[in-house]
């Protein structure tokens, strides 16, 4: 039992300390973390949008950050290293955290979801999903469910875990709105399926096209 509730705490602790960095480094485009510990150190990766809000002047803000961690977490020696994000399209949190502002924002929710689908596709990926569930429609409506997606996207077994997924919740006026991303990125080989180019049902390129114009409008 000892083993078992060593791997619980673990498991515990990671979770606590995934969630601290990612309220910490929102501002840096936090998309994720990978927390590996040794005997010696605990190196903690960190992929952000802008490294530089991470590293901050002459460093200090890693110093602080890595002086919070061990105070707060009892980290031993823990070394944060930083990396960029390459494609923001490509990574489930940031997707999800764009689509709930613009859900706050007021917009139409079935266009933000095609348009962001479609954005996703055209970036490269494989397969990808989203769903966002709870007050869509307005005030005193039923809470409703909707969901998009295109290309493979494997909902159970081995091949499941190579799915990144992240799930975050907007706060519009008329009630808490969930939002689940699911992409499979470029380059992703399956043992049980070989991948072939995906073609966008034609409304979802409608809705996308028209999310598109909405937004030049807005903009000027």
């Amino acid at each position: 039992m000892a083993v078992e509730r060593k791997f619980i705490a673990d498991s515990i602790s990671r979770y606590k300390l995934a969630a601290y960095l990612e309220k910490e480094l929102d501002r840096a485009g936090f998309s994720k973390v990978d927390i590996q510990r040794t005997p010696m150190v605990t190196r903690i990766n960190v992929e952000v949008t802008k490294p530089g809000k991470v590293i901050g002047r002459k460093g200090k803000t890693i110093k602080d950050l890595t002086d919070a961690i061990q105070k707060n977490f009892g980290v031993d020696n823990p070394q944060i290293s930083v990396s960029e994000v390459t494609n923001e399209n490509l990574e489930p949190r940031l997707v999800a955290k764009r689509v709930v502002r613009s859900v706050e924002m007021g917009r139409n929710v079935r266009r933000i979801l095609h348009f962001t689908l479609k954005t996703i596709m055209d970036a490269g990926a494989l397969g990808a999903e989203i769903i966002a569930s709870g007050k869509i429609a307005a005030k005193g409506a039923r809470a409703k469910r909707l969901r998009v997606g295109a290309g493979y996207l494997p909902k159970a077994g081995e091949p499941s875990r190579l799915v990144r997924v992240a799930h975050v919740t907007a706060y519009p006026k008329f009630g808490a709105i969930g939002v689940r991303v699911k992409i499979v990125p470029p380059g992703t080989v399956f043992p049980d399926k070989k991948t072939k180019p995906v073609e966008l049902p034609r409304v979802i390129k409608e809705a996308a096209a028209e999310s598109e114009e909405d937004a030049d409008i807005e903009s000027k």
